[in-house]
């Protein structure tokens, strides 16, 4: 789930925390490095275990927070995938911008990979690392 798919992951359930306002109560668009956190989930196995990505961010509710118990299992499990690198424009907790599900089946990422797929009308072509890693996860399957 990206942007309101990661929200909807969240309110489903599917997903542990929730997505609140920025910090500040602004809107944020700019491209925005993330580090990849974890690369077992189906959509970040293509990375390397700290790759630094660039995909734009756009959005006023961003802000990634749960409990302490929460951020604590994620963090012991290794299920945060993806952190914003440098600046952490939104305030999100632990500068968490994805996260995956126990099975890693499942990834909710607040900025947007999709519009980073092609160098010439993105800030890069990293977002293609989460396609073909989930590409390379249903061919497995077949």
């Amino acid at each position: 789930g990206i942007c309101n798919g990661f929200q909807i992951l969240c309110e489903a359930g599917l997903l542990p925390g929730a997505l609140t306002r920025n910090q500040g109560l602004h809107f944020v668009c700019r491209d925005q490095w993330l580090r990849v956190e974890n690369t077992s989930s189906a959509w970040t196995s293509r990375f390397e275990p700290g790759a630094e990505i660039l995909v734009p961010l756009k959005s006023g509710e961003g802000r990634y927070v749960a409990s302490e118990a929460v951020l604590d299992e994620l963090e012991g499990e290794g299920r945060i995938a993806f952190t914003y690198a440098g600046d952490n424009v939104n305030g999100s907790m632990r500068s968490i911008a994805g996260i995956s599900s126990a099975d890693g089946r499942v990834v909710g990422l607040m900025p947007h990979p999709e519009h980073a797929t092609e160098a010439l009308t993105g800030p890069s072509d990293d977002g293609l690392g989460l396609f073909y890693s989930v590409l390379d996860a249903v061919l497995a399957k077949a």
